[in-house]
C-alpha cells in the first residue's frame, strides 16, 4: 500500500512536470517569433547594407571614409555588448531588450535620413551617416545578447538546445537573404531603404515582446559600475581600431598603432583592477575560474578568429577567380549555411533529448579544420561546386559549433550571470573575428604582393597591387591574357593561403573542446527523468 501511495505521489508529481514543461513551452512558442524578428535585424542590416554601399557612395560622396560606416557599427555593437548583459542582470531583460531595439530603429531611421533636404543637404552626409551608424550599432549590441539570454530565462539548458538549433537556422537563413534584400533594394528601390526596411520588421518586433514577453521585473538597489564600463569601452574601442588600422590606414609600427596598442593594454589593466573592487562588476572576473566559460571563451575567439578571418575572402576568390557576380556569391554561400542549419537542429534536438553536448563543439572543431583545409586547395581550376562542397563541410563544422557554445557558457554560470555569460561569449566571439580579418588581410596583401613579384616583378607587381583594389571582374577580363592568368593565379594562391592560415587556428577548437567537463543541464527534462526513475523504483 505504501508502495502503491509512492506511486500515486510520484505520478501526480510527474503529470505536473509535464504540464509545466507544455505550458513553458506554449509560452516560448508564443514569444519566439519577436524574438526571431529581433536577431534577422541584426544579422540582416550589415549584410543589405554592404550590398547598398557602391550607391550610397556614389550619393553621399566620402570614399575615402567608407570603411568608417563598418568601423562606426562594429564599435558599437562591441563596445555595448557587455554593458547590455550586465545591465539586464541587474534590471530585468525586458525592459533593457525593449530599449535596445528602440535605439537600433532611431539609428536606422537616422541612417535613412542621412545627407538628405531634412537633415541639411548631401554635404557632410557621409559624416551624419558615420554616426548615426554608430547610434545603430549601440542598439545592435543588446539585440543578439538580450535574445540569447531571454531564451536562457525562458527555457531550463536541458530544453534549450532545441531552441537554440531553430536561432541557428534563422540566422542562418538571414545570412542567405541579406545579399539578396540587398540587390534588390539597390537595384530597384532608393539606397535609404536599405535602412528603412529595418522599421517594420522592428516595430512587429516590439509588439510581440511587449504584449507576450512576461519576465520578473527587478529593482537592483546596486549601482551600475561605470567606471568599469567606461575602462572597457576605451579599451574595446582601441583594439578594434587597432585591428581596423594596422597594416590599412597605418602601418603597423606608426605612432598611431603604437598609441592605441598602449591605450588598449593600460586601460585594460585599469578594468581588471577596477572590477577586482566593484560590487557588481560589469565582467566578473571570478567567471574565468570557472573553466567551462573561460575554454568557451577561447573557444568563441578562435571560431571568430579563424571562420569570420577567412571566410571574408570567399566572395573574393568566387567573384573574382570563378567570374561569379556579387548577388550569386551570395547564393553560392548557400551550402554552408544550409548545412549550417541543419546541423543546428539536429544538435539543438540531441542535446535536448539526451543531455549530452561535449562531443559536438569537438566534432565542430574537427569539421571547421577540415573545412579550412580543403579551402587552402583551391585554385585557378577550381569549379564552383568543389567549392560548393568544401563551404558545406566547414558549414557542418560551423552547425555543431555556434549554438552549442552559447549553451555551455550559459550552463556553467549561476543564473544571475545569464546575460553576462552570453553577452561575453559573443563579445569574445566578435574581437576574435576583428583580429582575424586584420591579420588575414595582411597575410593575403604580403603574399598576394609576393606572387605578383614572382610573376611580373617587382615595379608591374607594385603597379598590378595598386590597381588591384579598384579592379572587377569586368576589369580583369579585358586584360590581357597572359597578365589576366598571372593576377587570377596569384589572388587563388593568396587566398588559399589564407585558408592555411586560418588551419592553425581551427586545430586548437577541438583540443580545447575536449577539455570541457560535461556539467549535467539544469532544470527540464532531467528532473522529470529522475521524476520517471522514482516512479520505476516505487512501483518495483
Amino acid at each position: 500500500m505504501l508502495a502503491g501511495r509512492q506511486v500515486s505521489k510520484c505520478a501526480t508529481h510527474w503529470g505536473y512536470v509535464v504540464a509545466e514543461t507544455a505550458g513553458r513551452r506554449r509560452e516560448v512558442m508564443v514569444v519566439l517569433p519577436g524574438l526571431m524578428l529581433a536577431m534577422v535585424l541584426a544579422m540582416l542590416d550589415n549584410m543589405i547594407v554592404g550590398t547598398a554601399m557602391p550607391r550610397i557612395v556614389g550619393e553621399l560622396g566620402g570614399l575615402t571614409h567608407l570603411s568608417w560606416v563598418v568601423t562606426a557599427y562594429v564599435l558599437g555593437t562591441t563596445v555595448s555588448t557587455p554593458i547590455w548583459g550586465k545591465i539586464g542582470d541587474l534590471y530585468g531583460r525586458k525592459n533593457i531588450f525593449i530599449i535596445s531595439i528602440v535605439i537600433f530603429l532611431i539609428g536606422s531611421a537616422l541612417c535613412g535620413m542621412a545627407g538628405s533636404s531634412m537633415l541639411g543637404g548631401p554635404d557632410g552626409g557621409m559624416g551624419e551617416l558615420i554616426a548615426f551608424r554608430a547610434i545603430q550599432g549601440l542598439g545592435a549590441g543588446g539585440l543578439m545578447v538580450n535574445v540569447m539570454a531571454i531564451i536562457g530565462d525562458l527555457v531550463p539548458p536541458r530544453e534549450r538546445g532545441q531552441y537554440q538549433g531553430i536561432m541557428a537556422g534563422v540566422m542562418s537563413l538571414a545570412m542567405i537573404a541579406g545579399p539578396l534584400v540587398g540587390g534588390f533594394i539597390t537595384d530597384h528601390l532608393d539606397w535609404r531603404w536599405a535602412f528603412y526596411v529595418n522599421l517594420p520588421i522592428g516595430a512587429l518586433a516590439l509588439a510581440v515582446i511587449v504584449l507576450q514577453l512576461h519576465l520578473p521585473k527587478l529593482h537592483s538597489k546596486v549601482r551600475i559600475d561605470w567606471a568599469g564600463a567606461i575602462l572597457l569601452s576605451i579599451s574595446i574601442t582601441a583594439m578594434v581600431l587597432i585591428t581596423t588600422w594596422g597594416g590599412n590606414e597605418y602601418a603597423w609600427g606608426s605612432w598611431q598603432i603604437l598609441s592605441l596598442i598602449a591605450v588598449a593594454v593600460v586601460t585594460l589593466v585599469a578594468f581588471i583592477a577596477v572590477e577586482r573592487k566593484a560590487v557588481e562588476p560589469i565582467m566578473p572576473l571570478q567567471l574565468f575560474g570557472n573553466r567551462n566559460f573561460t575554454l568557451i571563451s577561447a573557444i568563441g575567439f578562435l571560431l571568430g578568429f579563424a571562420m569570420f578571418g577567412a571566410i571574408n575572402f570567399l566572395p573574393l576568390f568566387q567573384q573574382m577567380v570563378q567570374g561569379s557576380t556579387a548577388t550569386n556569391s551570395g547564393l553560392l554561400m548557400l551550402p554552408m549555411m544550409a548545412a549550417a542549419m541543419v546541423v543546428s537542429l539536429f544538435v539543438g534536438k540531441a542535446i535536448t533529448s539526451t543531455g549530452k553536448y561535449k562531443i559536438y563543439p569537438v566534432l565542430g572543431g574537427i569539421g571547421m579544420a577540415v573545412g579550412m583545409w580543403l579551402l587552402s586547395t583551391m585554385d585557378v581550376t577550381t569549379t564552383a561546386w568543389q567549392t560548393g562542397v568544401y563551404i558545406a563541410v566547414l558549414g557542418l563544422g560551423m552547425g555543431f559549433l555556434m549554438q552549442t557554445t552559447m549553451l555551455i557558457a550559459q550552463n556553467s554560470v549561476e543564473q544571475k550571470d545569464l546575460g553576462v555569460s552570453s553577452s561575453a561569449t559573443t563579445f569574445f566571439r566578435s574581437i576574435g573575428g576583428s583580429f582575424g580579418v586584420s591579420l588575414f588581410g595582411a597575410i593575403f596583401n604580403n603574399h598576394f604582393l609576393s606572387e605578383l613579384t614572382d610573376r611580373f616583378g617587382a615595379q608591374a607587381a607594385e603597379r598590378v597591387a595598386k590597381s588591384g583594389g579598384r579592379m572587377d571582374p569586368g576589369t580583369v577580363a579585358q586584360m590581357p591574357a597572359q597578365m589576366r592568368t598571372g593576377l587570377l593565379e596569384s589572388l587563388a594562391t593568396s587566398i588559399s593561403g589564407v585558408f592555411w592560415w586560418a588551419i592553425a587556428f581551427a586545430v586548437v577548437v577541438p583540443l580545447l573542446a575536449a577539455f570541457v567537463k560535461e556539467i549535467p543541464l539544469r532544470g527540464g527534462a532531467p528532473a522529470a527523468a529522475a521524476d520517471e526513475q522514482a516512479v520505476t523504483s516505487a512501483a518495483g
